[in-house]
C-alpha cells in the first residue's frame, strides 16, 4: 500500500527537475555534514491536484480489488460454514451406527459381566480365607493341656457305657443319609457363552434339525393318516382307535402303542434294520463341512442360517402370540367361544360320568380327525365357512398385525377429524372446485404442476399444508445438494418434498410409495427444530437413506407415511392375486 502511495507522489515530479537537481555542482562537492540546498521542484496544476489526492486515479481500482478479495472471501467461508455442516452431520450418522454396533456385539454388557465376575471371585477367595484362619484359630483353641489330656483321657475311658456306643453305630449307619439333608447355600453357576462362529452356527442348527427329525415324522405320520394317504393303514387305524373308544381301552391303547415304540428303537438301536412309517423317508444328501472357508462363503453361510433362524423364530413367535391374544381377549368375540366351551366341558364334568364325557370327547375326536379334516382338506370353501377351530386359528392377530390396525385406525381418525374441521371452517359461498384450488396449492403454483404428477394426485387431509422440514441427501457431498429445507406432502401414490428455495423444480423430490424399501424413526441432531426428529426413507435409487430431519410432527408425518404405505401395498398384493 505504502509503495503504491509512494508511486503516486513521485509520479508528478518532472524529469527535467530531477535532472537539474542531480547535475547541480555543489552535489558532487558537498562533504558529510554540510548543508545541501534543496531546489524545489516545479509542479503543474494536474501535479498539484495529485498531490492534493495522494491516492489518485488508483483509488477506484484498489476499491474494487478490496470488493472482490472480501467478495471472493466471504464465498470462501459460507462453502467452508457448508462442509463443516456435513461434516457435522456425517459425525453424528457414523456415532449412531458405532451405537448401533456396540449394542449388536454387547462389549460393554460382556465387560461389565466380566467385571462382576471378577469382583465375586475375590469375594470368594476373602470368604474362603476367613474360614480357613477361623478353622486354625478353633483347632489351637481346642487342644488342651498335655496333663489335662490325660486326666480327660482317663475319665473317658471310665465313663464309656452303653450310650457313646449307641451313637457311634447310629453314626456309621445312617451319618451319610443325614448329611444328605444337610441344608447348604445355592451355587450360582455362571454358563460360559462361546464366541460367534459359522461353523459352530451351522453345527448347530443342523444337530436342531436332526433332533427335531423324529418329532416332525410323527406330524408327518398324523397328517398321512387323517389325509388317508395310505387307505388301508387309515381305514384299519380308524376302525382299531374307535372300537378302544366305545370300549374305553383308548389310554390302555396309547400306552400300549408308546410300549410297542420304545421296542422298535431297542431293536434298531442293536442293528435291526426296521421301518415303521406310513410317509416313506426321502434321504436328503448331506454335504461334508469344509475346512478351509473363504471370507466370502463364511458371510454367506452366516446369512443363510440366520435367515433359516429369522423364519423358524418368526413361526415360533406367531403361535406364541396368537396363544397369547387368545387368552388375553384381544379379540372378544373369539375368547368369547374359548369361554363358552371351556363352562360347557367344566358343566358336563360336573354332571355326567367321566365315562360317558370320554366317550363323547373320544369320538368326537376320531371323526374329526379322519373323516372332517380329510373333507375340509379336500373342500377348501367348506373348510373356510364351517371349520370352526380353523377359522378362530386364522382370525387371531399377532402383535405386528394389531400395531398394524392400530396405526391404521389412528390415520382413518385424524383424517376425518381433519376433514370435519375443514368442512367447518369452510366459507359457505366456496364451492369444491374453489375449495380444492385453495388447498391444493403451493406457494409456486398448483401442486401437480410443481411435482410434475397427474391431476388426481393431491396431498391427503392430514398434510394439506406439509409438514416443514430439511432433507438429508447422504449420497451427496455438496452443501448446497446435502441439505435442503422445504416442505413434505403425502398423496395417495407419492412422497413429494418442496425446497424452499427458489428456482428450478430439480431441486424438489418425489418418492413413489412403491418404491420404499424401508421407513423407520430417527433422530439427528436434538440442536435442530423438533428436537431433531425426523424420518429416514431406504429406496433402491439410493446408496444411503434420504433423512427428513427437524419435524415438529415427526410421528404425526410417520404415523401417515406408513398407513399409506401399507394400504397402497395390501391394494398392490390383491391386485396380483386376482
Amino acid at each position: 500500500m505504502l509503495r503504491r502511495l509512494d508511486k503516486i507522489r513521485f509520479r508528478g515530479h518532472k524529469r527535467d527537475d530531477f535532472l537539474d537537481l542531480a547535475e547541480s555542482p555543489n552535489a558532487s562537492d558537498t562533504e558529510c555534514g554540510d548543508e545541501v540546498p534543496l531546489k524545489i521542484p516545479r509542479t503543474s496544476p494536474r501535479d498539484s491536484e495529485e498531490l492534493r489526492d495522494p491516492a489518485g486515479p488508483g483509488t477506484l481500482i484498489m476499491a474494487a480489488g478490496v470488493q472482490d478479495f472480501n467478495r471472493t472471501e466471504f464465498d470462501r467461508l459460507n462453502e467452508i460454514k457448508g462442509h463443516l455442516e456435513i461434516a457435522l452431520l456425517e459425525k453424528h450418522f457414523l456415532q449412531e451406527e458405532l451405537r448401533k454396533l456396540r449394542e449388536e456385539t454387547n462389549s460393554e454388557m460382556l465387560r461389565q459381566e466380566l467385571d462382576r465376575e471378577r469382583q465375586r471371585r475375590i469375594e470368594l477367595e476373602q470368604k474362603v480365607q476367613e474360614v480357613l484362619k477361623a478353622r486354625t484359630e478353633e483347632q489351637t483353641a481346642q487342644q488342651p493341656p498335655k496333663g489335662q489330656a490325660q486326666v480327660n483321657n482317663g475319665a473317658d475311658r471310665r465313663g464309656q457305657g452303653l450310650c457313646p456306643r449307641v451313637q457311634k453305630w447310629f453314626y456309621e449307619k445312617f451319618g451319610e443319609y443325614v448329611e444328605d439333608f444337610r441344608f447348604q447355600p445355592e451355587e450360582s453357576t455362571v454358563e460360559t457363552e462361546e464366541p460367534l462362529s459359522a461353523r459352530r452356527l451351522t453345527e448347530n442348527m443342523r444337530r436342531l434339525k436332526r433332533g427335531a427329525k423324529p418329532v416332525t415324522s410323527f406330524v408327518k405320520n398324523l397328517s398321512a393318516l387323517s389325509d388317508w394317504y395310505s387307505v388301508y393303514t387309515s381305514a384299519i387305524a380308524f376302525t382299531v382307535y374307535m372300537n378302544a373308544v366305545w370300549h374305553g381301552w383308548a389310554i390302555p391303547m396309547f400306552l400300549f402303542l408308546a410300549i410297542l415304540r420304545l421296542s422298535l428303537n431297542y431293536l434298531i438301536a442293536r442293528g435291526w434294520r426296521i421301518q415303521w412309517s406310513i410317509v416313506p423317508e426321502v434321504s436328503e444328501p448331506v454335504e461334508p463341512p469344509k475346512e478351509d472357508l473363504t471370507v466370502s462363503e463364511k458371510f454367506q453361510l452366516v446369512l443363510d442360517v440366520a435367515q433359516k433362524a429369522q423364519n423358524l423364530f418368526g413361526k415360533m413367535a406367531d403361535i406364541l402370540e396368537k396363544i397369547k391374544n387368545l387368552f388375553m381377549w384381544v379379540q372378544p368375540e373369539i375368547t368369547q367361544k374359548l369361554y363358552v366351551a371351556l363352562w360347557a366341558a367344566f358343566l358336563a364334568s360336573c354332571f355326567f360320568p367321566y365315562r360317558l364325557v370320554g366317550l363323547a370327547v373320544g369320538l368326537y375326536a376320531g371323526i374329526k380327525f379322519f373323516l372332517i379334516d380329510f373333507i375340509f382338506k379336500r373342500c377348501p370353501r367348506l373348510r373356510a365357512k364351517y371349520d370352526t377351530p380353523y377359522i378362530i386359528w386364522r382370525s387371531l392377530p399377532t402383535d405386528p398385525q394389531l400395531k398394524e390396525r392400530s396405526s391404521a385406525a389412528v390415520s382413518r381418525r385424524l383424517q376425518t377429524t381433519s376433514s370435519r374441521s375443514y368442512v367447518s371452517s369452510a366459507p359457505a359461498g366456496l364451492n369444491k372446485d374453489e375449495d380444492t384450488g385453495r388447498f391444493h396449492g403451493t406457494k409456486k403454483g398448483n401442486f401437480h404442476e410443481i411435482f410434475n404428477l397427474t391431476e388426481n394426485e393431491r396431498p391427503l387431509a392430514v398434510c394439506e399444508n406439509g409438514w416443514r422440514c430439511c432433507l438429508i441427501n447422504r449420497d451427496r457431498k455438496m452443501p448446497t445438494d446435502y441439505i435442503r429445507n422445504g416442505v413434505l406432502y403425502v398423496t395417495e401414490n407419492y412422497l413429494c418434498f418442496e425446497s424452499s428455495k427458489s428456482g428450478s423444480s430439480k431441486r424438489n423430490k418425489v418418492i413413489k410409495l412403491m418404491d420404499i424399501t424401508d421407513i423407520q424413526k430417527y433422530k439427528v441432531l436434538s440442536v435442530l427444530p423438533g428436537s431433531g426428529m425426523g424420518i429416514a426413507v431406504s429406496t433402491p435409487s439410493t446408496q444411503k437413506p434420504l433423512v427428513f430431519g427437524a419435524m415438529v410432527h415427526r410421528d404425526e408425518a410417520f404415523e401417515t407415511i406408513f398407513s399409506q404405505y401399507m394400504k397402497i401395498t395390501a391394494a398392490a398384493a390383491s391386485g396380483s392375486d386376482s
